[in-house]
């Protein structure tokens, strides 16, 4: 399986012509697939000048932005969904900005790697962190300032009165919900603020 089938998997999880804002869009491709594929509309987040670029070309809507500095742009569900792909890792308030995910969007789709995904955990025990596939940097190098795992976040979501609709793992673009902690490199959640 490819990235384009963990992209096919977690845009599934948003509705056809929502209003989508992702954050750390990246080069905008999720969200230029989202527009083609299921008619949504939206923007993107990111504050690299060579993605800003890359959404440009594509004919993503996107703000350059740190989004350590919040969201208070965007007033309460201004989108129907939120996306955070491959994002929560790479924050300094991780919890404020998942709180703001659930403030500005009716929903949030979070993904990010599970750190206790096995290959991971086998590797900490062999006395080393791990260098995967879905963790390709080595621990001096990494972009990621925050390592978690799926049983983390359902403490997290819980803790911030968060409702999870749906949680999975992804492993090689297929949906683990079994013991996806151990199973998936990938950590997935669908939430909203809890009435």
């Amino acid at each position: 399986m490819t990235e384009k089938a963990t992209m096919e998997a977690l845009a599934r999880l948003v509705p056809e012509g929502s209003r989508v804002l992702d954050l750390g869009c990246g080069d905008g491709s999720m969200l230029d697939y989202l527009q083609r594929e299921r008619g949504c509309s939206g923007y993107g987040i990111e504050n690299a000048d060579a993605n800003v670029l890359a959404c440009v070309r594509r004919g993503v809507n996107v703000i350059q932005l740190n989004l350590d500095e919040g969201l208070a742009m965007f007033g309460d569900a201004s989108f129907d969904v939120v996306l955070q792909i491959d994002t929560l890792q790479h924050l300094r308030n991780a919890e404020v900005m998942l709180r703001e995910t659930a403030r500005v969007g009716r929903t949030g789709i979070v993904a990010f790697p599970n750190f206790a995904h096995w290959p991971n955990r086998l590797s900490v025990l062999r006395g080393r962190m791990p260098v995967t596939r879905r963790l390709p940097y080595q621990w001096y190098d990494t972009p990621n300032i925050r390592v978690g795992t799926y049983k983390d976040f359902e403490a997290l979501a819980h803790k911030n009165d968060l409702r999870i609709l749906d949680a999975f793992g992804l492993q090689d673009g297929e949906a683990v919900r079994f013991l996806p902690n151990a199973r998936a490199g990938t950590a997935v959640f669908k939430l909203e603020r809890s009435a």
